[in-house]
């Protein structure tokens, strides 16, 4: 009968594999992926027995941004770039691997004489390619050096770590000595490089400034020329650097404000004078009267005779002798007294008058040097652009001057910025081959080599790997999943015992039996049957699963009829079989024969000389399952390949269950899409799927 259609199953065939089940693919193809994985691991372990070790020294250096400050340096500045140095760091860091450096570093540890580098390649042996190590007359390097310094370049390296000035000299060699008598070697090197290159460029900076002094010398006796010609030409005589004109001029104004002041101090003398005259009164306080040395004693005497008069007065009378003596001496001291003021009213008037002339005298000079002065403006106006000439032209001969005598000291002067922070020390143990890291590099490569490798394997041609995927893309229920153990030497149809398939197999061949067929359902007509079919190389899966089948079937009671319908493999019997019941050509009881169990019944292929007619091979294909009916509980057919087995077409559509036997892990999806389809062809489509696990395999 036609299965009802399984709508729970969908059908996929391209060829895809879930990302869930990528496990079992590298599962199953473990013993590749180790297999590579070991092998990787073996090189890797020759590689660290075979490689001769090698060993890394390092230096450290110290670069700072900022120069010493000896001396005040322009001629190799020390400003700070705005990130902090850091490009100047990695400049320097490029300046260690130069060829100058490195030239130094080969020439003072005599790297041409060491074999490990100048040694010629076997491959510039064989072809004579040695070339001549005599020094070249141009300087250039000989190939001894070139070979030295190409080698030393593959063997050394400079690093710094970020945001430090630190930078490392790493040298690796077959030697730990000599990579360290490298490291602090080429660390040295460096330093004398950068002592020689500031040496050399305070002494050309020397060289050019000394070179343009003459030239500014000259340039300084022209221009004083040209102020002294221009002097004499324009008679502009000068005296501690000023015009003797101008400091005529300053001296008369000078004169002729002091003249201007003392004459107005004696003009208010003299009408000070004057007013007290008008007053009646004698210029006796006038300031010159007071401070008269003259007139002061006078009036001493007189304070004394007036002092003397009184007392004689009270002491005699005022008729005595000696009072008119005393009044007559009085009266002779006030006349010398009013003499003495109109003598300093008299020099008060003289040095008035006197104070006048000079005023007018130094006002007509100074007009005079005046009306001399505005005349020679013009010309000291190009005086004055010629002495600016002759500042300028002194200022840069100056500065010439000094700054060759600094730079000429500054060559001898050690301004480098680097040192030495620590010296490189014979390494103890080689840096390389790292042999455990080396092997457990390789393992883990070849595992992801091979991993990868299984996957791009599968992914090319994918096989069936889950049961999950067998449903998808066959469409059908996997009804089983069995481990048949080994395959039999002989088939049951020729009556001998097999090798007894595991108790597991068996098991699991039973519940198969029960899925596909519902035992609770009144029996039908027609006995069960089920046609077993597969892809060309599961063709001995099959034959065991067959077996397996009919072997269950017995177990539970059930009389089988097992039938080869694999017409494509050579016949092994001659007598009546499968293809002559379909041709008519025979009866069910003459194409059968028992074994050993009564049970179990075999029929074989039969003759192969003419296929059946299609609508008639269908007639005797249901009536050869009717008779079976009569007979046996379970009809069991190995169909064979259905691609290839295309004589059995009509048997193919009168089964009850089309039953597909794979290997997982080991037939492809195209196979079974292929075997699919050609059940589709011949009408009908696969109804269950049983896998065969490839572990079960012996």
């Amino acid at each position: 009968m036609q299965p009802a259609p399984r709508e729970s199953y969908r059908r996929r065939q391209d060829g895809a594999v879930e990302i869930s089940e990528l496990w079992r693919i590298l599962w199953h193809r473990r013993v590749m992926i180790l297999a590579i994985a070991g092998l990787l691991a073996g090189l890797a372990l020759a590689y660290g027995v075979v490689t001769a070790p090698l060993y890394t020294a390092s230096a450290q250096l110290l670069i700072d941004p900022r120069d010493r400050n000896v001396v005040s340096n322009d001629v190799n500045p020390s400003s700070v770039s705005p990130d902090g140095g850091l490009a100047q760091v990695e400049s320097q860091a490029s300046v260690i691997q130069s060829t100058s450096v490195l030239m130094r570093a080969i020439r003072s540890t005599h790297l041409t004489e060491d074999s490990e580098f100048n040694g010629l390649g076997l491959l510039s042996r064989l072809l004579g390619r040695v070339a001549n190590d005599t020094p070249n007359a141009d300087g250039s390097l000989t190939p001894a050096e070139a070979r030295a310094l190409a080698n030393l370049r593959r063997k050394f390296s400079v690093r710094r770590a970020d945001k430090v000035f630190v930078v490392d000299v790493v040298v690796t060699t077959k030697d730990a000595e000599k990579s360290a008598k490298l490291a602090n070697a080429i660390a040295e090197a460096y330093l004398a490089d950068q002592a020689d290159a500031r040496s050399k460029a305070a002494t050309e900076a020397s060289d050019a400034l000394t070179a343009r002094l003459d030239e500014q010398r000259k340039r300084v006796e022209k221009a004083e020329n040209a102020v002294e010609r221009y002097r004499a030409q324009n008679n502009l005589v000068a005296s501690s650097g000023r015009l003797i004109s101008d400091q005529q001029l300053g001296e008369i104004s000078n004169q002729l404000s002091a003249a201007q002041a003392r004459t107005a101090a004696l003009k208010s003398q003299v009408e000070q004078i004057a007013q007290q005259r008008r007053g009646g009164s004698l210029a006796g306080n006038s300031t010159e009267a007071i401070q008269s040395p003259v007139v002061a004693k006078l009036r001493e005497q007189e304070a004394t005779l007036v002092q003397r008069e009184a007392d004689l007065q009270s002491q005699l009378g005022p008729r005595h002798p000696s009072i008119g003596a005393a009044q007559s001496q009085l009266v002779q001291i006030r006349r010398m007294i009013a003499t003495e003021i109109a003598r300093i009213e008299q020099s008060v008037r003289t040095d008035y008058e006197r104070a006048q002339g000079n005023e007018k005298l130094l006002a007509g000079k100074l007009e005079a040097l005046t009306r001399q002065t505005q005349g020679a403006d013009q010309a000291s106006v190009r005086l004055r652009d010629l002495q600016r000439d002759l500042e300028a032209a002194r200022t840069v001969y100056a500065n010439f001057l000094l700054r060759a005598q600094e730079t000429r000291e500054q060559a001898n002067l050690d301004t480098t910025n680097a040192r030495v922070i620590s010296r490189a020390q014979p390494p103890q143990q080689a840096s390389w081959p790292p042999t455990l890291p080396l092997i457990a590099a390789a393992g883990m490569l070849g595992l992801g080599l091979g991993a990868g490798i299984a996957l791009i394997s599968e992914y090319a041609a994918p096989h069936l790997i889950s049961r999950a995927q067998a449903e998808a893309l066959v469409g059908a229920p996997v009804i089983a999943v069995l481990r048949p153990g080994k395959p039999a030497a002989k088939r049951r149809w020729r009556l001998r015992k097999t090798p007894p398939a595991p108790a597991e197999a068996r098991s699991e061949a039973g519940f198969a039996l029960l899925r596909l067929f519902n035992t609770s359902e009144t029996a039908a007509t027609a006995a069960r049957s089920l046609l077993l079919t597969s892809v060309e190389g599961d063709a001995g899966d099959r034959e065991r699963v067959t077996d397996l089948l009919a072997e269950a079937a017995v177990q539970q009671g059930e009389r089988v009829l097992l039938i080869d319908a694999d017409l494509e493999k050579e016949p092994e019997e001659t007598g009546p079989g499968l293809m002559d019941l379909l041709r008519g050509e025979s009866s069910l009881e003459a194409a059968i024969h028992f074994g050993a169990s009564k049970d179990v019944a075999m029929m074989s292929g039969g003759r192969r000389k003419a296929p059946p007619q299609k609508g008639v091979g269908r007639t005797f294909a249901a009536r050869m399952l009717a008779d079976a009916s009569r007979h046996f509980d379970l009809v069991v057919m190995d169909g064979g390949s259905l691609g290839r087995n295309v004589g059995i077409a009509p048997l193919v559509g009168m089964a009850e269950e089309i039953v597909l036997v794979t290997r997982l892990y080991g037939t492809r999806q195209q196979d079974i899409v292929q075997a699919m389809e050609a059940a589709r062809i011949m009408g009908r489509s696969i109804t269950a799927t049983i896998l065969v696990d490839g572990s079960g395999r012996g």
